[in-house]
């Protein structure tokens, strides 16, 4: 029963993956549009904020699970069975993306950059 389930998380994971992979552009194009038309992020250039995102995201494509884990264990609480690529993208602007030179402000609470940015990977990418 156990490796049954196993075997389902992971299938649902390399489907993600490959959903991700085959869509990385348009996913990146849409978060960071959003998050500017949404007033969530306030940046000097759209262009380096996509490229941002757009590196968060193949940072998720090149990563381990142990590392997404890492990388997300201070949002893993936020919403329940949360996406693991928007919250590893919402972790990758709260806490590092805010520093940026492109990044004038982030505005908003983490559930609501949360939110925006699950809106565009749901999308293309369904964990569930």
């Amino acid at each position: 029963m156990i490796s049954k389930l196993d075997h389902q998380k992971e299938s649902r994971r390399y489907h993600a993956m490959n959903q991700l992979r085959q869509n990385i552009e348009e996913i990146a194009d849409r978060i960071s549009m959003k998050l500017i038309e949404e007033r969530l992020v306030e940046t000097t250039s759209k262009g380096d904020l996509q490229d941002q995102i757009q590196f968060a995201l193949q940072k998720v494509l090149d990563s381990e699970e142990f590392e997404i884990q890492f990388e997300t264990a201070n949002l893993r609480t936020l919403v329940p069975r949360p996406n693991f690529v928007s919250l590893f993208v919402t972790a990758f602007i709260v806490e590092k993306l805010i520093d940026h030179k492109c990044i004038v402000d982030i505005f908003g609470t983490d559930q609501e950059i949360y939110a925006s940015v699950n809106r565009q990977v749901s999308r293309y990418i369904q964990v569930d």
